[in-house]
C-alpha cells in the first residue's frame, strides 16, 4: 500500500469539493478554483469531510498512479485555501528587477532588459530591487515561472551572481590564482 496514497485529505472549511464524472474534480474555496481531470482506473470517494483514494490493484501503474492523484488533490486543496509562494534573489552588481504592469523586467547583465508577461494565474511581486516573489494557487504553474525566471540568469559558482531560489545554497568554487 502507498504511504502517501492510504493517507485520507482533510477538507477545511470553505472549501468545496465535488467529484464528477471519469474523476473530474473541482476544488472551490477563497482563494480561487481548480479543475482536473484525473486517471480514470483510480477510485475517490468523499466520506464526510475527507476525501479517500484507493486504487483497484496492485499493479505496477495503479500503485504508481495512487500516491501521485492523492497528491495532486491534496495540493489542490493546499492552493485555494492557502495559496503557494516561490521567492527568488538577485544578486550581482547592477543587477535589478521591477514591475511594470503586468511585466516583470529584469536587467541582469544582458546587453538589454529582459521583460517577461506574467502568466495567467500567477501574480509577481517585487520588493525592493533584488526579491522577486511569485504567487498563485497551483503548485505546478508558479514553480513552473519561478523556475523560468530563474533560468534568465542562473547563479554562477565564482561570484555568485545571477538569480536563486531564496532557500537555494550555491556551492562556491575558488577562482584563478596567478603566480
Amino acid at each position: 500500500m502507498s504511504r502517501i496514497g492510504k493517507l485520507p485529505i482533510e477538507i477545511p472549511g470553505g472549501v468545496e469539493v465535488t467529484i464528477g464524472q471519469e474523476n473530474h474534480i473541482t476544488v472551490k474555496g477563497p482563494l480561487g478554483k481548480m479543475e482536473r481531470r484525473m486517471h480514470k482506473d483510480i477510485i475517490i470517494t468523499k466520506e464526510d469531510s475527507k476525501i479517500i483514494v484507493n486504487r483497484p490493484s496492485d499493479n505496477k501503474f495503479h500503485k504508481s498512479l495512487h500516491g501521485l492523484t492523492r497528491s495532486l488533490i491534496a495540493n489542490m486543496v493546499e492552493g485555494v485555501t492557502k495559496g503557494y509562494q516561490k521567492t527568488l534573489e538577485i544578486n550581482g552588481v547592477g543587477y535589478r528587477a521591477q514591475k511594470q504592469g503586468k511585466k516583470l523586467v529584469l536587467n541582469v547583465g544582458y546587453s538589454h532588459p529582459v521583460e517577461m508577461a506574467d502568466p495567467e494565474g500567477i501574480t509577481v511581486e517585487v520588493e525592493g530591487t533584488n526579491k522577486v516573489m511569485v504567487k498563485g494557487i497551483d503548485k505546478q504553474k508558479v514553480g513552473n515561472y519561478a523556475a523560468i525566471i530563474r533560468s534568465v540568469r542562473e547563479p554562477e559558482p565564482y561570484k555568485g551572481k545571477g538569480i536563486k531560489y531564496s532557500d537555494e545554497h550555491i556551492r562556491r568554487k575558488v577562482g584563478k590564482t596567478g603566480k
